[in-house]
């Protein structure tokens, strides 16, 4: 079987309410990746809030896609190293790194109709419904927003929420968390989501606040970069650090946990150079006793935790429009099944790529 085109495209998919609030679209750069066999395998990079989408979809036409045409899609671990190592002078991190994950995502799609098999069972296979945390509570949000979201999650069976604290006074995001423990009761455990945006100092206050309250989570408390300082943060409060989703790598990783930076590692295979760099983050973790809980696009991230004996929560934000793709996976009882059809599952409505072609 041998690789004979590559179809990319850029959609910009606008956001509903009360997402819209904070970011009006997100961004999705798709490849298409066809072969002489007849089958094909899609995969896709979302580039949340849309920023540096073209950039993203450049790289991987211009330096990625020549490397693939012509060899066989089977070969996912070798195409994803001749990839990777592509460009010695580009790190394999943010634009770079989210191209190689659309493409790599494809490969395995590909693979995985190859066998007949799912991904998760293709890779072992651990657990066909992973539990399903709803998320959201974004800052720009009102009170009335707030609370809908996060009922409407408690609604699905969901048992755990996560909202952001993004206000500088932490006694008006302690009260936030407060707000929606009040409406959904003892039955839904709450996280929170920092988003880079405290130093060490800034962590530890607002922390302290926020300890009694029994979060499972805090999530992303300093620049993701700043591997030391969350490691320090880790240290010096009480509630269980989550971070990852801006880290690329599985040797950030493997700083992270050396680190003892987080107790929840939270990989996002659109940025993580796909599923095959992902897959071995997770792994990695499996060794040192680390949960695993993917960021975002559940409908790609439930492979992973299905083949994962240390994958624990996928994130659900509710964000697509019903026509994006043909069938999305549907939390009830507060899980989500693994899409059992062969490779990750998804697909393209007929409309949607002239619907939201960028």
């Amino acid at each position: 079987m041998k690789i004979t085109a590559i179809d990319t495209a850029l959609l910009t998919v606008p956001t509903p309410k009360p997402m819209s609030l904070e970011f009006a679209h997100h961004k999705l750069v798709v490849a298409e990746i066809s072969t002489d066999e007849g089958l094909k395998g899609l995969g896709y990079s979302l580039v949340f809030g849309g920023g540096g989408g073209e950039a993203v979809l450049a790289y991987l036409e211009a330096r990625l896609k020549p490397l693939l045409l012509g060899e066989d899609p089977l070969h996912v671990e070798r195409l994803w190293e001749k990839m990777y190592r592509g460009d010695r002078g580009v790190r394999r991190v943010g634009i770079a790194g989210m191209a190689i994950s659309a493409l790599d995502i494809g490969l395995w799609d590909l693979a995985g109709k190859a066998a007949g098999l799912p991904l998760y069972q293709l890779w072992g296979g651990a657990a066909e419904r992973i539990a399903a945390y709803g998320s959201g509570g974004w800052g720009r949000y009102t009170e009335k927003d707030l609370v809908g979201e996060a009922e409407k999650y408690a609604a699905l069976g969901c048992k755990y929420y996560k909202l952001k604290i993004h206000h500088p006074d932490p006694k008006a995001n302690r009260a936030r968390v407060e707000t929606v423990r009040k409406a959904l009761g003892p039955g839904v455990r709450l996280m929170v989501d920092v988003n880079q945006k405290l130093d060490l100092q800034g962590n530890i206050r607002q922390a302290q606040l926020l300890e009694d309250l029994d979060l499972l989570w805090y999530e992303e408390p300093v620049l993701a970069d700043d591997l030391a300082a969350c490691a320090e943060v880790s240290l010096r409060i009480r509630i269980p650090v989550a971070t990852g989703e801006n880290n690329y790598t599985r040797y950030e990783f493997r700083e992270l946990i050396e680190r003892k930076a987080a107790r929840y590692l939270m990989p996002d295979v659109c940025r993580a150079n796909g599923y095959s760099e992902t897959l071995k983050i997770g792994h990695l973790a499996a060794a040192h006793g680390v949960a695993v809980s993917p960021h975002v696009v559940h409908e790609l991230s439930l492979q992973i935790c299905g083949a994962l004996s240390n994958g624990f929560l996928v994130e659900y934000m509710d964000w697509q429009p019903p026509d994006l793709f043909e069938e999305m996976p549907r939390c009830e009882d507060g899980h989500i099944r693994v899409p059992a059809k062969p490779g990750h599952g998804m697909a393209l409505t007929k409309t949607a790529l002239q619907k939201y072609r960028s």
